[in-house]
C-alpha cells in the first residue's frame, strides 16, 4: 500500500449562490495501491461528503464537491515532513500579520485549556 495527498475541492454555495464565490480546499491522506486508486478513492471521498444545510438565516447551504485538482505521492512518512506550502501574498501585510499572531494566540490558549482538562 502507498500513501498519496489529494486536494479536494468543494463549491460553497448559499442560496440561489448570488453572493462572492466561495472554494474549500481539503488535504486528505489516502492509502492506496496506485495513482489511479488514490484518485478514485478520493473523488468517493468527496463525493461522499458533501453536505447540505439551512443555515441560521433560513438558507440552504450546499457543500459541492468538484474534483480532486492534485495528487502527490507520498514516498514515506516521517515525523515533521512538509506536507503542504502555499506562498502569500497578501494586499496588506500588517493585517495578515495580525491574524497569523491572533491565530497562533488561539492556538496556545486551547493548548492552556486542554492542558488544564487533564
Amino acid at each position: 500500500m502507498k500513501w498519496f495527498i489529494a486536494k479536494l475541492v468543494y463549491q460553497i454555495v448559499i442560496g440561489n449562490g448570488q453572493h462572492k464565490a466561495q472554494f474549500e480546499e481539503q488535504l486528505r491522506l489516502i492509502a492506496a495501491s496506485h495513482q489511479h486508486e488514490a484518485c478514485q478513492k478520493a473523488r468517493q471521498i468527496g463525493k461522499s461528503e458533501e453536505q447540505e444545510f439551512e443555515n441560521i438565516h433560513h438558507q440552504i447551504v450546499r457543500w459541492q464537491f468538484l474534483d480532486v485538482s492534485e495528487l502527490y505521492p507520498v514516498e514515506e512518512i516521517e515525523d515533521g515532513m512538509q506536507l503542504y506550502s502555499h506562498i502569500e501574498e497578501p494586499d496588506f501585510p500588517d493585517n495578515y500579520l495580525k491574524l497569523l499572531k491572533h491565530k497562533s494566540t488561539s492556538i496556545d490558549l486551547n493548548m492552556i485549556i486542554q492542558d488544564e482538562e487533564i
